[in-house]
């Protein structure tokens, strides 16, 4: 079974420092929550797949999220709490994955609490191995995101940057791998070796060490518009004033 693993461990500090009094994820948005829609993104695998939410004990969020996973109708899913600050989101998400249910050979795909994908699908590779792991990817500009340099003419990654704009394919959060202990040995990796030098603990800079090991590391190349933002105050007040995704787009059936 796979786990779909939401890290939302962050300490909201932009959302608490411009005046709200809950986490992001808590926000109402278009009749439900911010929480409801990020999920909401994977509603075809409610049934199928496993859940791990990963929380801050302090927050008191495994109440949130356990009622909104029940109204939502997902039938398996852990709420991991975690009493401490981590070192960045691969390690709040390789902590969550050691407390779940998820068995070492199962495969894992992380996402973020604070953006949208209406309808998301899992995407057929051409020609894909067992260990065929994939991130999607958009084109944007700035420098603000995790970025993948393909191989010219394929949809191969031959590497991943952080904030670090080594091309124009900009990542949209989802990371998929075959398996759980595939991931942890590249997050160890990562910590033993850095591609880079960073403050803090990101996912995609993970792959080059599985590219370095000859792994196949696809990227899936998606239209911006398949994707919502809401990580600031900012891109919260903007998509308030914007009319919702159809429950037919939400549900992919459009």
């Amino acid at each position: 079974m796979t786990t779909i693993v939401i890290p939302m461990a962050g300490a909201s500090h932009r959302f608490f420092e411009a005046g709200f009094t809950q986490p992001k994820y808590m926000l109402p948005l278009w009749g439900e929550t911010v929480f409801s829609h990020a999920i909401g993104s994977f509603r075809r695998y409610f049934n199928s797949h496993r859940f791990c939410f990963i929380v801050r004990q302090q927050l008191s969020a495994i109440e949130f999220v356990q009622s909104e996973a029940d109204r939502l109708g997902i039938l398996t899913y852990d709420v991991v709490s975690l009493s401490h600050p981590t070192r960045g989101q691969a390690d709040t998400a390789l902590l969550g994955l050691r407390q779940s249910a998820t068995a070492p050979e199962e495969p894992v795909t992380i996402f973020n609490i604070d953006t949208f994908r209406p309808g998301f699908r899992y995407p057929v590779l051409p020609d894909a191995h067992p260990d065929t792991c994939f991130l999607e990817a958009f084109l944007g500009g700035g420098d603000n995101c995790s970025f993948v340099e393909p191989i010219p003419g394929t949809d191969s990654v031959m590497r991943t940057a952080e904030k670090q704009r080594i091309s124009d394919l900009c990542s949209t959060g989802l990371y998929h791998f075959s398996e759980h202990r595939q991931f942890a040995a590249a997050v160890d990796a990562e910590a033993r070796l850095p591609s880079q030098a960073l403050p803090e603990a990101y996912i995609a800079p993970v792959y080059n060490h599985l590219i370095k090991r000859g792994i196949d590391v696809r990227y899936v190349l998606i239209p911006s518009d398949e994707i919502v933002v809401c990580g600031t105050p900012d891109a919260y007040h903007e998509l308030l004033g914007r009319v919702p995704p159809s429950p037919a787009v939400q549900r992919g059936l459009a």
